[in-house]
């Protein structure tokens, strides 16, 4: 099943979540446990990243099978432009379909850090897709059947010259897919702005907004960093006061009661539902949830057997 049937027929505002691979086979059971837990959130789907490159592709595949199989759910792999042949995209897409999934992310990726050259840049023009939508459209016309995902980004993308330039990449890939989720942001107002730019070009497809809870000030800085977000001077503040006071504990509570105030407003902005980058960790994820309170549910998870 296309799961925008299930974002269109849900009763209100749900929850979905990402997971990553972990890298190492004894984090196997830790990781297992914490997808169990949050089975509790009643997630709509989850997500499964795609190392750079499809370079974890093996990774991404077991986990979501096991995903699928052992704990009931809807899953939605990455996909990536980066170092893929269309060749290797069938059979990734077969294998999907093989184990009962037929949704994917499509996403242009991050080029590994031994692929670029040593002016840093990357020579997409050896690629066979160098842009999500041109992978939406391939997986589109080849497997009809699998429903499609494409990421959109609050504040414009890094490469974006300007911000129209951004809304008007973002409208092409949304109108080659199901949908979109966002890239991390902490303002509420960017999400909005991008939603309503978007719609003024005749894009309504839905856009779940993608949420990371706040785990410590180190791991902040370092998502910042990679993801090019913007964060608003007076969270930042607080959080580094935070820090200063209580260290990582004090850092995760104020994260919480933020990631809390940004679901209430979002969710009173008319937003679908709410994605959680969960980072592999439940606790956090479940408390933000007790602490927001009941959304309608989602259509139930099926059992696993």
């Amino acid at each position: 099943m296309k799961l925008i049937d299930l974002i269109k027929n849900a009763d209100g505002p749900f929850y979905s979540l990402e997971f990553f691979p972990p890298k190492e086979a004894e984090q196997l059971p830790g990781f297992f446990a914490a997808a169990d837990a949050l089975l509790e959130m009643n997630p709509l789907f989850a997500s499964v990243t795609y190392g750079a490159g499809g370079g974890s592709q093996v990774n991404t595949l077991e986990v979501a099978r096991r995903l699928t199989r052992d704990c009931g759910y809807r899953i939605m792999p990455h996909l990536t432009c980066v170092g893929s042949s269309k060749e290797r995209i069938v059979d990734y897409l077969e294998q999907l379909r093989s184990m009962g999934i037929s949704n994917v992310l499509t996403l242009r990726g991050d080029v590994p850090k031994h692929l670029l050259a040593g002016d840093g840049r990357f020579d997409w023009s050896r690629e066979a897709f160098r842009h999500a939508s041109e992978l939406a459209d391939f997986v589109r016309e080849a497997f009809p059947d699998f429903g499609l995902g494409v990421a959109a980004y609050p504040a414009p993308h890094p490469e974006s010259t300007t911000l129209e330039e951004d809304r008007g990449y973002t409208s092409i890939k949304l109108r080659a897919s199901d949908f979109a989720i966002t890239q991390i942001f902490f303002d509420v107002r960017e999400y909005i702005d991008m939603r309503d730019r978007l719609l003024a070009r005749g894009v309504d497809k839905p856009i779940l907004p993608g949420l990371l809870p706040i785990q410590s000030f180190e791991s902040l800085r370092h998502v910042l960093a990679l993801c090019g977000a913007n964060i608003p001077a007076r969270l930042y503040i607080a959080l580094e006061e935070a820090n200063r006071r209580g260290g990582a504990e004090a850092v995760r509570e104020a994260g919480l009661r933020f990631a809390v105030e940004q679901i209430r407003r979002l969710l009173d902005a008319g937003a679908p539902g709410i994605h959680l980058y969960t980072l592999n960790k439940a606790e956090t994820c479940l408390r933000i949830a007790e602490a927001v309170g009941g959304l309608r549910k989602a259509p139930a998870l099926p059992v696993a057997v």
